[in-house]
């Protein structure tokens, strides 16, 4: 594997997957909460090769080529990253707490 970053992640894969598959996505209502980066990290892997291979029945060569290429994500730095992002977001009982639309008055 090449030693050299990509837009500040480990490589192009890693980069493209998370920008594509992940990036916006609210990780808590797609994954569920996970006790640790390991598991969010399977879970992530599993949810990207299901969006491949869910688009058809059968084992085509460019699903072929698409497997192969989200075999070279870190899956473990992007779900470091989303689960950083939810500790800070998300209180121990699952409330978001950055909740832009939350309706309590501001304490003055």
């Amino acid at each position: 594997m090449n030693d050299t970053k990509y837009n500040g992640w480990t490589n192009y894969a890693t980069w493209r997957v998370n920008l594509e598959v992940f990036d916006g996505m609210d990780i808590m209502d797609y994954l569920g909460p996970c006790a640790d980066v390991h598991t969010l990290a399977d879970r992530m892997k599993e949810y990207a090769e299901n969006i491949i291979t869910d688009q058809t029945s059968e084992n085509t060569i460019s699903q072929d080529y698409a497997l192969a290429f989200i075999s070279d994500v870190n899956w473990y730095e992007i779900a470091e990253h989303y689960h950083n992002e939810a500790e800070e977001t998300y209180d121990e009982y699952g409330v978001n707490t950055k909740n832009t639309f939350n309706t309590k008055p501001k304490e003055a």
